[in-house]
């Protein structure tokens, strides 16, 4: 009887486990999940009873126990995967169609307009909010203090005087840049400020751990992925002349969208990776205090708005200077800057001197493998790139 037991709670925890792993995957349509959860509940209310001992018996079954406990999170996992996934469905269905922003998210041929939602933050007090609509009333918590950053935006004499983030940046750093051999005076050139803001927002910081996670993404998805938010950071930099900071939003939506696949034909989302430590500035790594979402979306969130508020504050070009100064310190050799083409011709004669016989079929024409990598590297496939990264091709 005990190992019948042990079988079904084991089979129905399976259920749950795959019930949660498909709420997650965007293949799977919201109805077919709904009726998933529906037809795991029911497997799950006809388990019978786990047997109580008789009084005589000191202990319970631990075996049977921990069984019944392991079942019962794989069934709150299931439960939390499919409400977030059908609170988002209906959430998408109800919004209004937006093909303007189809461009920006590069939405696949026929796309509605209609975009998919993820990670909707609405701060602590919302629920509460929400709450006295439909008549109840529960009193929020008291507020946590406020950040440094923020408490200094609401000081009375910061409303009065208008604030400069980098008050001597377009002083200096054209001076540094000019050593470093980058041409200011160059709209093009100084544009490598895509390059500075995908380095400082997207890849520094909590990426790191997510790369050496289990389940991480490996050298090529990364470089495939830098690659694909370039163009975009590189886009929104254009129509921020023009159209000011907010036109940064969109980057920001697909820098930190932990649900969306990576570019390259790569399958990873970071939703998937998990996260076993942070660093801080110069420190050693430590246990996250958040989960690794929240660690991963906020430093994105961050930089981005100061990027934008340099631009309000100081100007377009002035924003162009703060990111293109990290781009020549931190990625002088990347995709998008002037030393990129130096950096294919050296990686090209490394990989002519290779065996390639198993490698890729994206590597098997040297002339084509070229074009890909002054062009767009990311059409060569995540794989290849791994392939070229893992042999030092890229410096």
């Amino acid at each position: 009887m005990q190992r019948r037991q042990l079988a079904r709670l084991d089979k129905v925890r399976q259920a749950a486990e795959s019930v949660a792993a498909l709420a997650q995957n965007d293949d799977t349509e919201a109805l077919r999940i709904a009726w998933l959860l529906v037809s795991l509940e029911s497997a799950y209310a006809w388990l019978p009873e786990t047997p109580e001992p008789p009084a005589s018996v000191e202990h319970r079954d631990g075996e049977l126990e921990q069984a019944a406990f392991r079942l019962d999170l794989a069934m709150v996992t299931a439960r939390e995967a499919v409400a977030e996934r059908l609170a988002h469905h209906l959430i998408d269905q109800a919004q209004p169609e937006e093909p303007e922003l189809c461009a920006e998210l590069d939405c696949p041929g026929g796309c509605t307009g209609r975009h998919r939602s993820s990670h909707i933050d609405c701060g602590p007090e919302a629920v509460f909010d929400d709450l006295v609509e439909h008549g109840i009333v529960v009193e929020p918590p008291e507020p946590e203090p406020l950040s440094p950053r923020f408490a200094a935006l609401l000081e009375p004499h910061q409303a009065e005087e208008k604030r400069t983030p980098l008050p001597d940046l377009e002083e200096q750093v054209p001076v540094v840049l000019a050593h470093l051999g980058v041409d200011v005076s160059d709209t093009d050139v100084l544009l490598s400020a895509a390059v500075g803001l995908v380095a400082d927002a997207w890849r520094e910081g909590p990426l790191d751990f997510i790369h050496a996670a289990e389940g991480g993404p490996n050298d090529g998805e990364i470089f495939a992925q830098s690659v694909d938010l370039y163009r975009r950071a590189h886009r929104v930099l254009v129509s921020d002349r023009d159209d000011g900071p907010e036109a940064l939003l969109p980057f920001t939506a697909v820098a930190s969208d932990v649900d969306l696949p990576w570019a390259g034909g790569s399958r990873f989302k970071l939703r998937t990776a998990t996260v076993s430590g942070s660093r801080g500035e110069g420190g050693p790594a430590t246990e996250p205090e958040e989960d690794p979402v929240t660690e991963f979306v906020r430093p994105v969130d961050d930089r981005v708005w100061f990027t934008a508020e340099v631009m309000r504050e100081q100007g377009w070009r002035a924003g162009l200077l703060h990111r293109a100064a990290s781009a020549a310190f931190k990625a002088s050799h990347h995709f998008g800057m002037p030393g990129w083409p130096a950096a294919v011709v050296a990686a090209m004669e490394r990989l002519d001197r290779l065996d390639r016989t198993k490698a890729p079929e994206a590597l098997a024409d040297l002339a084509t493998v070229e074009a890909a990598l002054l062009e767009a590297p990311d059409r060569l496939g995540a794989d290849a790139l791994d392939r070229l990264a893992r042999h030092g091709l890229f410096g």
